[in-house]
């Protein structure tokens, strides 16, 4: 072909410097026609078609450019089919060609598999599955393996040596590699034990402290794991950590349905008394006590009777006290309280006295988990135990403040 076209008559007059620099500039004149028609035409017309379908992995892969980075591969298939045409015979130009098209080609391809990659792991996060097995890390792996692959092959091509030439070559460089790599494979082998033992999953709510992380899982990588935190700033902690450190996860409260409310009210304990026969009366007609006062009155009567206890001194058998009727008073809320988990610990129980009084501590869990829901909950409660807390003649602990002293 490159015979005729030098017989064509205004062309055999042409150097050979003017020829191929004419031929050259026909080459990448009809490339950038077909890269313009393809570009222009054809993707716009697949992206009408891609967007009205039903289906969601064409739309991923267009939305991470696969269709465009493969679409410029055409002007290089032209250049291939037509430089022949033009410099049939001469072996240099050919080879300079040749060689030009397919690193260009395995360049545009390992972007496209990329983008390939990509568009999978977005068809596979809509699914349900990819919060308790996320496959990122492993696709980072794979992006990993085949670009080491494609640069060895660019690299031999440069320096006209076969791959398997550069590979032994590298054998020797494999401390080197593995020093480079360090952070990548101790991931790779971190996400496996994450995923396998499920340990973490995307959405996750994790607390570590020694990296300030107290948030959500928004991003699994080969390398790193990414929580958004409570203030909406975003921690990035190395995927190997989690596995080498421990961590909190509460996915546990999260399946439960339940979150734990955990906190105490610190009693004077100078207001502790027994109960006397008028505060007795004024509990009784506390609705929720009345059965709790009456079975309780039955049952220390009984003992005391039992024991032949002489009521002379307080001290003498068992009495009713005010701390005790409180905590009978709380747990008795508690049990009627709707937004309370009542299949879950539901308790109210002393803790070591101590120099801050007697700690009263409530241990049960909101049916609501939500943060503010959660709070509003708590807070009713502990307003509603703080306000009810001089009924049974007892006060809270506080450390004397400026206003104490200036009464006195």
């Amino acid at each position: 072909m490159n015979e005729v076209l030098r017989g064509l008559p205004g062309i055999r007059d042409l150097g050979d410097g003017l020829y191929m620099l004419l031929g050259a500039v026909a080459i990448i004149l009809l490339a950038w026609i077909v890269d313009l028609l393809t570009r222009r035409i054809l993707l716009v017309i697949l992206r009408r078609i891609i967007r009205h379908t039903k289906t969601r992995w064409d739309d991923a892969l267009l939305d991470r450019k696969f269709l465009h980075r493969v679409a410029h591969l055409a002007p290089a298939l032209v250049v291939s089919l037509t430089a022949p045409l033009v410099f049939g015979g001469m072996d240099t130009a050919m080879l300079v060609i040749n060689k030009a098209v397919s690193l260009y080609i395995a360049l545009l391809g390992l972007l496209a598999f990329f983008s390939f990659l990509d568009g999978l792991l977005d068809i596979y996060r809509s699914y349900a599955v990819s919060k308790n097995r996320p496959i990122k890390g492993y696709l980072q792996v794979v992006k990993i393996i085949v670009g080491i692959a494609v640069s060895i092959y660019i690299i031999s091509a440069l320096m006209g040596r076969s791959p398997v030439v550069l590979l032994g070559g590298l054998g020797a460089m494999t401390a080197v590699l593995l020093l480079i790599f360090k952070d990548t494979i101790l991931g790779f082998v971190a996400s496996i034990q994450l995923t396998g033992n499920d340990m973490i999953r995307m959405g996750d709510w994790i607390s570590m402290p020694q990296y300030g992380a107290d948030g959500d899982v928004i991003d699994l990588t080969l390398t790193t794991v990414k929580v958004q935190n409570w203030d909406k700033t975003i921690t990035t902690i190395p995927t190997y950590a989690l596995v080498a450190s421990s961590f909190q996860n509460w996915r546990g409260m999260d399946e439960s349905g339940g979150r734990r409310i955990k906190r105490a009210v610190n009693i004077d304990m100078t207001s502790i008394e027994f109960c006397t026969d008028e505060m007795i009366d004024r509990f009784r007609r506390f609705r929720i006590l009345g059965d709790y006062i009456t079975g309780k009155e039955k049952e220390i009567a009984e003992w005391n009777n039992a024991q032949a206890v002489s009521e002379e001194a307080l001290v003498n058998g068992r009495r009713m006290t005010n701390v005790g009727t409180f905590r009978a008073y709380v747990t008795e809320y508690l049990r009627q309280h709707p937004m309370l988990k009542q299949d879950m610990t539901c308790m109210v129980r002393q803790l070591k006295p101590g120099e801050d009084g007697l700690p009263i501590e409530i241990y049960t869990f909101s049916s609501d988990q939500r943060w503010v829901e959660y709070e509003g909950i708590q807070a009713d409660i502990f307003d509603h135990i703080l306000a009810v807390l001089p009924q049974f003649g007892l006060r809270i602990f506080q450390n004397p403040t400026g206003a104490d002293f200036r009464k006195l």
